[in-house]
């Protein structure tokens, strides 16, 4: 059910994908779009007709109507278009990401991405999958073999600015190189099925980036971790991913570059 729904949002990210946007400003980079909105109207409006008594988190519901409180009922957590930015510019980078947490631990996750026509699943303890194939995360035992994604973020005030260039200056001593690909999603998808090795990024919106992602990179064999070593935790906004052989350099790395 999970997988329509992103394929039908998916169909009309494509369609969108190549004409004018309408585009709306969140904040000062921080963009949304009527896609957006129709997409996540749409997969709310499947879902519900099958899980009437489940919850449901979106993105766009909670900027226009308040935070929703993760529980431990049934939660469908959805990103109805991850990569806005880059949906507005055509850089081909977007998904739709459909987490379901239980317990509020991530329990299933479909990412699609409409325009590479990639579809990524995972249900906890069953595996993960890309178009149907098994994926594993990468092999790489040493952080300087390793490619690093993380993002910018939205926010463009100095503190924060220098924080993140400051941390990405010492990890770039550390690792082969570093990608910034404008989606949080499709960054966790890249850990899981070994184009990236390792992932952080601190401050991104909200559990919607992370819900559906998360599984799929535990069950690809991976490590999601809070950057400073601590348990993730869906709702802190703060997020790391590798391989499990690269895992305890890459929290050290973390902690050296703060």
């Amino acid at each position: 059910m999970a997988v329509d729904a992103a394929k039908k949002a998916g169909e009309i990210i494509r369609s969108g994908f190549y004409e004018t946007k309408n585009v709306e400003h969140k904040g000062v980079v921080d963009l949304v779009t009527e896609t957006d909105k129709a997409c996540e109207e749409l997969i709310f409006n499947l879902l519900k007709q099958q899980y009437p008594d489940h919850k449901f988190i979106g993105e766009e519901t909670t900027a226009a109507c308040g935070a929703t409180e993760l529980t431990d009922e049934p939660t469908w957590i959805v990103d109805p278009l991850d990569g806005t930015t880059n949906f507005v510019h055509g850089f081909p980078f977007v998904c739709v990401s459909i987490g379901l947490t239980i317990g509020r631990i991530p329990t299933v996750g479909v990412i699609y991405n409409p325009i590479m026509d990639e579809l990524f699943t995972a249900i906890r303890g069953k595996g993960a999958f890309l178009d149907g194939k098994p994926i594993k995360t990468s092999s790489k035992t040493e952080l300087v073999q390793s490619l690093l994604a993380t993002e910018a973020g939205t926010k463009r005030d100095k503190t924060t600015l220098d924080a993140s260039t400051n941390r990405i200056n010492s990890l770039l001593f550390k690792v082969r190189s570093i990608r910034m690909s404008g989606s949080c999603a499709l960054n966790l998808c890249g850990v899981a099925c070994g184009r990236l090795d390792l992932f952080y990024e601190l401050g991104f919106g909200g559990p919607w980036d992370v819900a559906a992602g998360a599984v799929i990179v535990t069950e690809a064999g991976g490590a999601v971790f809070d950057p400073s070593g601590k348990n993730f935790d869906l709702t802190s906004q703060r997020i790391a991913a590798s391989n499990p052989l690269v895992k305890d350099a890459f929290i050290e790395a973390l902690k050296q570059s703060e």
